[in-house]
C-alpha cells in the first residue's frame, strides 16, 4: 500500500489542488501532519477539501491550536499571530469542531510506525532541524519509524551507532529505507522552507519500505493576491516566492 504523506498546508489551497493533482494516481491511502490552517487565505476551504478526501489519519498542529486558541498564539512571530487570530474568525463551528479532536501524535504498532506534528518529545511543537536533534528524538518512539511535520523541509534522518545522518536523495525517486530506523518529514505543502517555492509532499509504501519525495509547481501569485485581499501581513504573501 502506498500512502500519500502531507503536511502543513497552511491554508493555500492552490498548493493543495496542485499536489493532489500531480499525485492523484500514486496513492491508495492517505495520512495528514498537522497545520492545515494559519498563513494562508483559504483556511476553511482548505479544510473542507482535504476532509473531502477522508484520510484515514490526521495530526493536529500549532498553528491548528493556535486557531482554536487551545495554544497561546503570543508565542508567535506577530505575522504568523496576526494570521492565527484572523484564521480563528474564518472557521466554522463544524470545522472548528473537527480540528478540536485532532491530536499531535498517533502511535500505529500494526504499521510499526509513529506520526508526530513536531516530534515525538514534544509533538505539537518541538522542531526537529538537524542530525543532532535528531539522533536525540529516537529514543521517544517505539517503532522502526516516525514520520513528522512542522519545520516545513523535506528530510529524512537515519539512525545509526554515533547518532544520526541526513540522508542524500533524489525527488522522484524512491528511497530503500527497509531494515533502517528513521524519521521523515515530507516538507510542506503550502509553506516551503527549503529554498525551493514548489509545494512538496511523499509517497510511503509500506510494503517496500520506501519513500518518494516530489515537488510541484503551483500559482504562487493567486495565493500572494488572496492574501493581500483578506489584509493579512505582505510577508506572508511575499515570502512564497523564495520557499523560505
Amino acid at each position: 500500500m502506498v500512502v500519500l504523506i502531507l503536511s502543513d498546508i497552511h491554508a493555500n489551497l492552490e498548493a493543495l489542488e496542485a499536489v493532489l493533482d500531480d499525485a492523484r494516481d500514486a496513492y491508495e491511502g492517505l495520512w495528514f501532519l498537522g497545520d492545515a490552517v494559519g498563513y494562508g487565505p483559504d483556511p476553511e476551504a482548505c479544510v473542507q477539501r482535504l476532509r473531502a478526501l477522508e484520510p484515514e489519519l490526521w495530526l493536529a498542529g500549532n498553528h491548528d491550536w493556535a486557531a482554536l486558541g487551545k495554544l497561546d498564539p503570543s508565542t508567535f512571530n506577530p505575522e504568523a499571530r496576526f494570521a492565527a487570530e484572523w484564521t480563528g474568525r474564518q472557521l466554522s463551528a463544524a470545522t472548528r469542531a473537527f480540528l478540536d479532536e485532532r491530536q499531535p501524535r498517533l502511535d500505529l504498532p500494526k504499521q510499526d510506525l509513529t506520526l508526530v506534528h513536531g516530534s515525538p518529545r514534544h509533538p505539537i511543537w518541538e522542531y526537529i532541524l538537524d542530525a543532532g536533534m535528531a539522533a536525540s528524538c529516537f529514543s521517544a518512539f517505539e517503532t522502526t519509524a516516525c514520520l513528522f511535520g512542522h519545520t516545513h523541509v523535506p528530510v529524512v534522518y537515519e539512525e545509526g551507532v554515533d547518532g544520526a545522518a541526513r540522508l542524500r536523495y533524489q525527488p522522484g525517486e524512491w528511497l530503500d529505507l527497509a531494515g533502517t530506523r528513521f524519521l521523515a518529514n515530507p516538507g510542506s505543502v503550502g509553506q516551503p522552507r527549503d529554498g525551493d517555492a514548489r509545494a512538496s509532499y511523499a509517497l510511503l509504501d509500506l510494503e517496500r519500505g520506501s519513500l518518494r519525495f516530489e515537488r510541484v509547481a503551483y500559482d504562487i501569485a493567486a495565493v500572494q493576491a488572496k492574501i493581500r485581499s483578506a489584509g493579512l501581513p505582505e510577508r506572508l504573501a511575499a515570502r512564497l516566492d523564495f520557499g523560505w
